[in-house]
């Protein structure tokens, strides 16, 4: 039997990408193709008033400016950020109040300079508070998941507790900035529209299409081949494709939208700003009697979404009184939106952050104290795990990482100016699936071909799908290929949650079962275009489970802390998963690698500051918005546990996309008090932030 899953086989697309020949959305050369560039809003909250054309249309090859005076007009959309130039009102600033569309992409960029636009500006408030009085508590948080949960009395519990820790984090507001800019090609041929879009998934935006310009979707076809990066923010479809299809129709020509970086952070979402209070209280051997985490955070007045960040809480650690809640306020800002592993990246940072408190106000290891606070069943549910291995990875970390070594006292290492300190944090991420179609065939050639609307966001998706494939067939990988990206494909959902290779590769592996099944009673050549066998998952893989279905993981950070300038510097990096069967080796470690560099900058370099007088996000670009590069990664490791999961699916495998960056930031900044003595609880541990502390709290 040939075992392809699992080896730590080469990208599939790999070669194309490094030699230039994979094209990405706004890269398709069509025939009389024209090019768009959008003009933001310059009011944070208002309406248009007046808008003159007259300038740009006056610059050379500029071929008309759409504007909600002549823009086609659309249903109403499901997400109110698509209802792009359908009237003068503004609810943010950044929102696209016009669209000039010319023969090159200078003159669009010139001729949407030359736009005059007048506003009938009105009060806004766009900065967040846990005393707002507009602050609410929804009825649902981001994922369907409840605002609140309540066991027992945690207030209580809490005031009777021996040790007791009552914290406040703040996590900034956070953007995704993928390598690709959100960028789309339309073009209208007999009736039916054809798009080139970077999205994490054809077949979604396909629908929302159908729904904004009342197609039948087989009227429509989106392909989604290449994909440089998304992060969350392309999970959904994004202005960029709907003022594509608007612009193409209005001028009867393909055009192409790719949005400037510095437009991105208002309109294709970013992380919301999260403020945490954590309360924990643990008798004197450690054991948590009460857990209470609150988060407050913003959406805005267009869209409703709400940070699951206290979700985590109800996973990770025995309680048995336990309170968590999430409060929201509509404000004048940008509609957030998913940024990778929403909810648990800030949500994980300040439980795990406040565990590390919990365990210096007892005297304990930290390692210990989680260890002591394993649930044997999810605490907020009730139901069994599927598998729990964190235990196992906290302790395979601490051997890797040479913790036993540690000396746990404050400012206990130095070197010159530098202090030196380590940290751990834990990390969790839900499986999830969903119901997915795909075909397989059999050619008389001797190979097979798989067909699934996957999408590759640089995941290695082709890769791994075929490996699974190649698996089911029992044969080698080479003779599989793949086809994924178009909805001319079968259908499957979107690539977010870390869901994709479980929803996916379900429906390939059981397409390939099948067709292996129907070529064991064949006899005979193949015909001519030979035999094709299809699946569709539902009802069985989007079925509900008796389970907890959970990934886990176990993170630790070695940093330096220069106390002249206050830089932090991290020298190591390691992390220990237990995410089930690992399908492929090399991109695995890839995925690990890429979210815990993300947890990085999380920590130490990202945030986004809103301009409370102009309504802004200040960092709009890479050149404010900093995110680490390879100069700041010295030393980054990571390494699994063989999980044997049978109650997830036929691979045994689970999502591995974002449990990376989950404890990253909790463990860098536990480290950094271990080093310094210090507890920071705003991120990014910036320099002037890291200083100011470090000042403050000198020995005089």
């Amino acid at each position: 039997m040939t075992h392809t899953i699992g080896a730590p086989a080469e990208r599939r697309e790999g070669r194309e990408k490094v030699g230039g020949t994979a094209r990405y959305a706004a890269e398709f050369p069509l025939p009389g193709r024209a090019q768009a560039w959008p003009v933001p809003a310059a009011v944070a909250r208002g309406r248009v008033s007046g808008i003159d054309p007259a300038a740009a249309l006056a610059v050379p090859g500029v071929l008309d400016v759409l504007t909600h005076e002549n823009a086609p007009r659309l249903a109403e959309p499901d997400d109110a950020t698509l209802a792009v130039l359908q009237s003068p009102r503004v609810p943010h600033r950044g929102w696209f109040v016009a669209l000039v569309v010319a023969e090159t992409l200078e003159a669009a960029r010139a001729g949407a300079a030359a736009v005059r636009v007048e506003y009938e500006a009105e009060q806004h408030d766009v900065v967040l508070g846990t005393s707002h009085p507009g602050l609410y508590v929804p009825e649902k948080a981001n994922a369907g998941q409840p605002a609140v949960r309540e066991q027992g009395d945690a207030d209580g519990a809490f005031q009777d507790s021996a040790a007791r820790v009552d914290v406040v984090y703040r996590v900034p507001a956070l953007h995704n900035h993928p390598m690709e800019p959100h960028a789309s090609t339309a073009r209208w041929e007999d009736g039916r529209l054809l798009v080139h879009t970077s999205s994490q998934g054809a077949h979604t935006v396909r629908a929302v299409l159908a729904g904004l310009f009342e197609l039948p979707e087989e009227s429509i076809v989106v392909t989604a081949e290449h994909v440089g990066g998304g992060f969350g923010s392309k999970g959904t479809p994004r202005p960029d494709v709907v003022l594509a299809a608007m612009a193409a129709r209005h001028t009867g020509r393909p055009v192409t939208v790719a949005f400037p970086r510095r437009c991105l952070p208002a309109v294709v979402g970013h992380r919301a700003p999260t403020l945490h209070r954590l309360r924990l209280g643990a008798d004197a051997d450690g054991r948590l009697s009460s857990l209470t985490h609150e988060v407050t955070t913003h959406t805005s007045r267009i869209k409703e979404f709400v940070e699951q960040a206290a979700v985590p809480a109800r996973v990770m650690y025995a309680a048995p009184h336990r309170r968590t809640l999430h409060r929201v306020a509509a404000l004048d800002v940008p509609s957030p939106s998913w940024m990778r592993a929403p909810g648990e990246a800030p949500g994980m940072y300040a439980l795990e952050s406040a565990v590390d408190e919990l365990a210096d106000e007892l005297g304990m290891d930290p390692i210990e104290l989680r260890v002591r606070n394993e649930p044997d069943v999810e605490p907020d549910s009730g139901r069994p795990f599927s598998s729990r291995h964190l235990v196992e990875c906290l302790r395979e970390g601490a051997r890797r990482f040479g913790w036993d070594g540690r000396d746990p006292g404050p400012r206990s290492r130095r070197e010159g100016p530098l202090l030196l300190g380590t940290g751990v944090a834990a990390a969790t991420y839900p499986v999830m699936v969903g119901a997915s179609t795909a075909e397989a065939r059999a050619l008389p050639d001797g190979t097979f071909l798989v067909r699934i609307d996957a999408t590759d966001i640089g995941t290695g998706a082709r890769t791994v799908l075929a490996q699974v494939g190649a698996d089911a067939l029992e044969v080698p990988l080479e003779r599989v290929r793949i086809e994924v990206g178009s909805t001319d494909l079968p259908s499957a959902p979107l690539a977010g949650g870390s869901s994709g290779t479980a929803s996916w590769g379900w429906a390939v592996h059981e397409a390939c079962s099948r067709l292996a099944r129907r070529l064991a009673g064949h006899s005979g050549p193949l015909p001519e275009r030979g035999i094709e066998v299809h699946a569709d998952t539902a009802g069985t893989a989007d079925a509900e489970s008796q389970w907890a279905r959970h990934a886990f993981g176990a993170h630790f950070a070695e940093v330096t802390v220069d106390t002249v300038s206050g830089e932090v510097r991290v020298a190591r990096l390691l992390g220990v998963y237990a995410a089930g069967r690992i399908l492929n080796a090399r991109t695995a470690r890839s995925q690990f690698v890429g979210g815990m560099t993300m947890g990085l900058g999380m920590a130490l370099t990202e945030g986004s500051t809103m301009d409370a007088a102009f309504g802004d996000f200040v960092e709009s670009d890479l050149a404010s918005y900093h995110v680490p590069v390879h100069a700041d990664v010295a030393e980054i490791e990571a390494h699994w546990l063989d999980e044997d999961d049978p109650r997830l699916n036929p691979m045994g495998s689970k999502g591995i996309g974002e449990i990376g960056i989950v404890g990253t930031a909790a463990a860098i900044g536990n480290a950094v008090h271990h080093a310094t003595g210090v507890r920071f609880r705003e991120l990014p541990l910036t320099p002037d932030r890291v200083l100011a502390g470090l000042l403050a709290h000198r020995t005089p």
